[in-house]
């Protein structure tokens, strides 16, 4: 199986960025309530190292939704499918790795702003961490 070719079949990219940000509202509210439900089971012991369990639960939520579905909730609510440059979905351990790199990279905006910037200009809209892992993000069905 081979990745659409930007050129060839664009409207397999357009509009991804958008579909994206929206993904990534959807998630960050996903991984919010998530988080709530962790303060509440550990009788809110946890708010001393908030930030610390945000980022695991929103590391673990990623990792396994993109490596079980090769998408996150964000991205199947907006049609969007995670896929490698060869067109296979990727291993457990890239997801691990991409779901870390993306949780890193929010802790250096300089960073993230390089990331938005590619998923804007880049053929196959890929982010930083998607362009180190050789990964990107397309329609699950092209649109008419």
């Amino acid at each position: 199986m081979t990745l659409p070719d930007p050129e060839l079949q664009p409207e397999f990219y357009r509009d991804v960025p958008v579909k994206r940000a929206l993904a990534w509202g959807i998630d960050v509210a996903v991984t919010l309530a998530l988080t709530l439900v962790g303060l509440v089971l550990t009788l809110f012991v946890s708010v001393f190292f908030l930030p610390v369990l945000f980022a695991a639960i929103s590391i673990g939520y990623r990792t396994v939704m993109l490596a079980r579905y090769g998408a996150t909730l964000g991205m199947m609510l907006t049609a969007l499918k995670w896929r490698g440059l060869d067109g296979r979905e990727p291993d457990p351990m890239t997801a691990f790795i991409y779901s870390a790199m993306h949780a890193g990279l929010w802790t250096v905006f300089p960073l993230q702003v390089v990331s938005v910037v590619l998923i804007l200009l880049s053929p196959h809209r890929q982010g930083l961490h998607d362009m180190v892992l050789g990964t990107t993000m397309l329609h699950r069905i092209a649109p008419d």
